[in-house]
C-alpha cells in the first residue's frame, strides 16, 4: 500500500483543483457595474446602505455597521465596549492573530484562555479564572464557523457584567440554538476577506442589538464623527475604517447565497465526519447540541499513537502528494514573535511574560493534532468529496501498515 503513495511515486488521488474561491457571479459583475455607474462610491451610497440592512437581516440582529476589515471590526467593538488603556481582555489562546492584536491596538492586554480540545473553541471553564478587576471583554471565537457553547459564556458575562464581543470572522450563517451568532452578546464581529464565506476580497462587519453601542461604532469607524452631526464634528479618537461600496456590491448577491453554500458546505462536512468515523488515528471535531456549524474550515485530530509515531508533518506532505492540502492552521498566539514584548512600544504590557505561558489544549491541539482542509475543499461535489476521504484513507492505511517506512521522511 504504502509504495503506491504518491510521495513514493505512485499516482494521486486527486490530479484536477477542487473549486475556485471566491466565486464570481453574474449577479456580482452586475452589482458592481450598477453601484459603478449609479451609486457614490463611498459615503453617502445606498450600496452600504442595502448591505447593512440586507446582512443585520440575515444574522438576526437589528444593526449592521460595515467596515474595511474585520481586525478594524474588532478594535472598534472594544473601544466601543468601554475598552480603555490597561484593561484586560480574555481572548483565546487559539484563534487567528487579529483577535489579540486588535486588544493591543486598543491599548489593552490580551489574557489568553485555554480552549476545549474536542472542538478547537475557548474553554467557558478556563475564563472565570482569569478575571480580574482589570476584565472589560471577553472575545469568544466561533473557530472554523463552529459555535462556542454561548450560553456558558453569557452566563459568566452577567455574573460578572463583563461584555461579550463575539468573533464571527468564520461563522457567517452559523446559528446557536436556531438563532444566528453575532448578536448574541453585546455584539460581533464578521470578516469578508478573500477565503472566507462570504468575501469581497477585504471587508468587515459589525452586528448587533444594542442601539448605544452600534452609535458608537459608527463614531469609532468614522473618524470620531456622530450620526445626525456635522461633517466637522469629531468626537472620539476614531479613525477612516469604513467599507468602499464596491466592497458592499460585491457581498450583497451572496447574502443571498450564503445559505445555498451553507447548506452543500454542511452536507459535505458530514459526509466527511461520517468517513473519518471510521478511520483508526483521525478524530472528527464535536458538534455541539444547539449549535449548527458554517463549516467555514474543516477539521479533524491527528492521534499520533495510532500512527506508530509517524509526525502529523509527514502525514501533512504525503496527502498534500495526493492532491488534498492538509495543514496545521493556527500555532498558539502566545508563542507568537509579536508576543516577544518591546516595552517601549507596549509600555501597558510591560511584565507580562508571555513566551512562558503554557496550555495543554491549545499546545496539544496546535502542536500535535489539528489538520485542516482549505476553505473551498467543503464547496465542491459529492464526487470531489469522496476524493478528500480516499485520499484520507489511503494515506492513514499506508502509514499505519508500514510506519517505519515514514519515520526517515525528509521534511
Amino acid at each position: 500500500m504504502s509504495s503506491n503513495l504518491a510521495i513514493f511515486g505512485g499516482n494521486p488521488i486527486r490530479k484536477t483543483q477542487f473549486p475556485v474561491w471566491p466565486r464570481v457571479t453574474d449577479e456580482i459583475k452586475n452589482s458592481i457595474i450598477n453601484t459603478l455607474e449609479n451609486e457614490n462610491w463611498g459615503v453617502g451610497s445606498d450600496t452600504i446602505d442595502v448591505f447593512n440592512n440586507k446582512f443585520s437581516q440575515a444574522q438576526d440582529a437589528k444593526y449592521s455597521l460595515a467596515l474595511h476589515s474585520g481586525t478594524s471590526a474588532i478594535w472598534v467593538c472594544l473601544k466601543s465596549a468601554g475598552v480603555e488603556a490597561g484593561d484586560e481582555v480574555i481572548v483565546p489562546s487559539y484563534t487567528f492573530i487579529a483577535t489579540a492584536t486588535a486588544v493591543v491596538l486598543a491599548n489593552a492586554v490580551p489574557v489568553f484562555a485555554d480552549i476545549c480540545l474536542e472542538t478547537g473553541n475557548i474553554d467557558p471553564a478556563s475564563i472565570e479564572s482569569l478575571i480580574t478587576k482589570k476584565t472589560k471583554a471577553i472575545i469568544p471565537v466561533h473557530t472554523g464557523g463552529n459555535p462556542v457553547n454561548i450560553d456558558e459564556i453569557l452566563s459568566i458575562s452577567k455574573k460578572f457584567d463583563i461584555p461579550i464581543i463575539e468573533d464571527a470572522a468564520q461563522a457567517h450563517g452559523a446559528e446557536w440554538k436556531g438563532k444566528k451568532v453575532g448578536a448574541l452578546g453585546l455584539g460581533g464581529i464578521f470578516s469578508f476577506q478573500t477565503s472566507k464565506n462570504m468575501s469581497s476580497g477585504e471587508g468587515g462587519a459589525i452586528v448587533s442589538n444594542n442601539k448605544s453601542f452600534m452609535d458608537a461604532c459608527f463614531s469609532y469607524h468614522n473618524c470620531g464623527r456622530v450620526r445626525d452631526g456635522e461633517w466637522y464634528e469629531h468626537y472620539r479618537l476614531g479613525s477612516n475604517l469604513r467599507m468602499s461600496a464596491f466592497n458592499a456590491a460585491v457581498l450583497i448577491p451572496q447574502i443571498d447565497t450564503l445559505m445555498d453554500d451553507f447548506n452543500l458546505r454542511e452536507i459535505n462536512r458530514n459526509i466527511l465526519d461520517d468517513a473519518i468515523n471510521d478511520m483508526r488515528g483521525l478524530r472528527c471535531m464535536e458538534k455541539i447540541e444547539g449549535a449548527r456549524s458554517s463549516n467555514h474550515i474543516f477539521m479533524c485530530r491527528y492521534i499520533e499513537e495510532d500512527f506508530g509515531g509517524v509526525e502529523r508533518d509527514v502525514f501533512f506532505k504525503a496527502m498534500q502528494a495526493e492532491g488534498v492540502y492538509t495543514y496545521k492552521g493556527w500555532s498558539p498566539l502566545y508563542k507568537e514573535p509579536l508576543f516577544t514584548i518591546n516595552s517601549k512600544e507596549y509600555p501597558w504590557l510591560e511584565g507580562i511574560d508571555y513566551q512562558n505561558l503554557h496550555h495543554n489544549n491549545t499546545e496539544r491541539f496546535s502542536n500535535n493534532e489539528a489538520v485542516w482542509l482549505r476553505q473551498n475543499y467543503l464547496m465542491g461535489t459529492e464526487d470531489d468529496t469522496k476524493d478528500i476521504i480516499n485520499a484520507f484513507d489511503k494515506v492513514t492505511t499506508a502509514i499505519q501498515k508500514d510506519p517505519k517506512k515514514f519515520i526517515n521522511i525528509d521534511l
